[in-house]
């Protein structure tokens, strides 16, 4: 893979994870449709057992991976320390070389607190730069990571928040001159927020159930730049609301549904008509961070608005707590991305070791995410 200006490798990572699209034909002068940001892969869901459920997560049982989608279900965790090592061949429809690591653990302190901590790698492979005559300018492998610290507690029976705090690091151009502005690496720190519900549930014959709800907004931090100028990139903050409902049907067979429903808290892009005027009610996205989340809850119409919603659908079914079937669905609408896909998932569980695997089934048949597959190992001591 080459590349004459090495901004290209920024733009490649967001088509491919679907962040850039055309906006369609308005009439009027317009930028991308779809919202970008810089650092999308804080976006890619790391282990296999949310990706068997159509990366579902919000509100699923407690375990070692929730420092990801909802740290304060972290809280709930049956098990007094957990480590969890998960991998994902990215993007298997394009390239062969580019892969996602992801580790993490948590430990409880007493009955009502845990800490947990995750480190998160994402290598884009062997890329061979070249100046704008075609010289040979080496082969690098570009890289990103981000370090997360979680803290969470128990504010009450069934209630639980927690925060997280992250350093990301993303080095995609390696000091290579872009248009003769030498690039930099890209850093930046955030933190997540996040609270849980659950209510126990009791039905005839014995049966019980649960239903749980989560809120997470993830990846509240400043602004990334690539170069000394002063332009910047949001990163991809985002809210996450969740709902799950599980049953134990009887003393061997358990089974969940689970639902998710996510926003980049990200303005919108704005439209202008042939004057260079701006159309309302878009606005301009030249903004702080927090102006930037209250705006992206109206700085589109309504109907565009509700299209960055993404929805996530999963079900988890259970056999004697050592074997899992899953099966999940997400969507995003066309026009903000396409990102449709099933996907399917499995579980295995002996002693204090697990082991899950995903895959990921697109139905768009050019999505070059189709055919992606996740694996996850699981260590929890009592």
């Amino acid at each position: 893979m080459k590349k004459i200006l090495s901004i290209l490798l920024l733009a490649i990572v967001l088509v491919s994870t679907n962040q850039i699209t055309l906006g369609q034909d308005t009439g009027v002068k317009r930028e991308w449709g779809t919202i970008t940001t810089a650092v999308p892969f804080l976006m890619i869901g790391p282990d296999a057992r949310a990706g068997g459920m159509g990366d579902v997560g919000v509100a699923t049982a407690p375990d070692g991976n929730s420092i990801y989608w909802n740290a304060s279900k972290l809280a709930f965790v049956e098990k007094s320390f957990g480590l969890n090592v998960s991998y994902v061949p990215w993007l298997k429809g394009l390239v062969e070389d580019i892969g996602m690591g992801y580790v993490s653990g948590y430990g409880k302190i007493g009955d009502k607190q845990t800490v947990g901590a995750s480190l998160r790698y994402f290598s884009l492979g062997n890329i061979t730069f070249t100046n704008e005559s075609g010289d040979d300018q080496g082969t690098y492998k570009p890289n990103e990571f981000a370090v997360d610290l979680a803290y969470s507690r128990k504010l009450g029976e069934n209630f639980s928040a927690a925060v997280v705090g992250k350093f990301i690091y993303s080095n995609l151009t390696l000091g290579q001159d872009v248009g003769g502005i030498e690039s930099r690496p890209g850093t930046g720190v955030a933190a997540d927020i996040s609270i849980y519900y659950n209510k126990p549930l009791r039905f005839s014959q014995g049966r019980r159930g649960l239903w749980a709800l989560g809120v997470s907004i993830n990846n509240i931090g400043n602004k990334i730049s690539y170069t000394s100028s002063t332009e910047k990139d949001f990163i991809p903050t985002n809210l996450k609301v969740g709902t799950s409902f599980s049953l134990d049907l009887d003393d061997y067979n358990f089974i969940a549904i689970n639902l998710d429903l996510n926003k980049l808290l990200v303005p919108t892009p704005p439209v202008y008509d042939t004057n260079d005027v701006l159309v309302e009610p878009y606005m301009d996205n030249d903004v702080s961070v927090v102006t930037g989340m209250l705006h992206s809850f109206y700085d589109a119409p309504f109907g565009e608005e509700m299209q960055e919603i993404n929805i996530s659908a999963g079900m988890e079914y259970w056999y004697d707590k050592q074997f899992a079937l899953r099966g999940g669905y997400f969507y995003e609408s066309p026009k903000k991305g396409n990102r449709q896909y099933f996907s399917l998932g499995a579980g295995l569980r002996y002693n204090v070791f697990g082991l899950d695997f995903s895959y990921l089934i697109s139905t768009n048949p050019t999505n070059p995410l189709k055919n992606t597959l996740r694996f996850t190992l699981t260590y929890d001591l009592e």
